[in-house]
């Protein structure tokens, strides 16, 4: 029963997740703390509750998009992106559309030509 109840709990608090997830806590803590506390907000607070400074920055970044970024956050996200990956990547694709299109230069100029076959009339017998 308290398993199903913890369970309900974590579904309406999504970010005990990334506690999780970054290895900040283990579902088996917070299943110790449910047990202790239920649900009572200020044992949760730490994980589950926002400021109101972080509801704003939520709010700017969802209205702003992309523009939205800060010089830094713009260096951040290309110090993270892999150039070299991209550039393995642009050199297969274009590989590709190379032997692509070696097969349709191939295909539309070597067109088989037709045979001038003409089938013998039904009422010859050989060349009579």
């Amino acid at each position: 029963m308290k398993k199903e109840e913890f369970k309900e709990f974590v579904k309406n608090n999504p970010k005990l997740i990334k506690y999780v997830k970054n290895n900040e806590m283990t579902w088996q803590k917070f299943y110790e703390m449910y047990d202790l506390y239920g649900s009572e907000e200020s044992v949760w607070k730490d994980y589950i509750g926002e400021t109101k400074t972080e509801k704003k920055e939520i709010e700017k970044t969802s209205k702003a998009g992309i523009s939205g970024l800060t010089l830094s956050e713009v260096v951040k996200w290309f110090k993270n992106v892999d150039l070299d990956g991209i550039q393995e990547g642009i050199g297969n694709v274009q590989r590709v559309l190379g032997v692509v299109q070696d097969f349709s230069k191939k295909e539309s100029s070597s067109e088989p030509t037709k045979s001038t076959y003409k089938p013998r009339p039904l009422y010859k017998h050989f060349e009579d």
